[in-house]
């Protein structure tokens, strides 16, 4: 198994389970072993208040990892990224000493973030944050 960053707790717990499941599914494991495998090593993702919330579950009521996950993302909601609205786009700002480059950059990374905007929006945004 790749190695993966142990969570403790502090991070968006969906993208944790996303990041396990994705890692686990890329191996070269059987179909009919993936839920075994997901199920089993998620223990060894975990650190910290993460790693005692799992260890304190009660033994056998666990069916399956669909269940696992949502109880881990449902004991973990208070870490969860509020979501991004394609208004969010017109907070990106160019920051001061930042080159038109790195602008350019920061701006890309900050609207793949985010659910789809129109090219009209994007332009405008764009325009609207730059530095005078």
């Amino acid at each position: 198994m790749l190695e993966l960053p142990k969570y403790n707790g502090t991070s968006d717990p969906n993208e944790h389970v996303t990041i396990y499941a994705c890692t686990v599914k890329g191996n070269d494991i059987k179909n009919d072993e993936i839920e075994s495998v997901l199920l089993k090593k998620f223990g060894e993702t975990l650190s910290k208040g993460a790693m005692m919330w799992y260890h304190n579950l009660a033994p056998n009521s666990i069916d399956s990892f669909a269940m696992l996950a949502d109880f881990f993302v449902k004991a973990h909601a208070g870490a969860i990224k509020a979501a991004k609205r394609k208004s969010d786009v017109f907070k990106i700002k160019q920051r001061e000493n930042e080159m038109l480059r790195e602008f350019v950059s920061h701006f890309q990374m900050e609207r793949m973030e985010m659910p789809p905007v129109s090219v009209d929006w994007v332009v405008q945004a764009f325009t609207q944050g730059l530095n005078k």
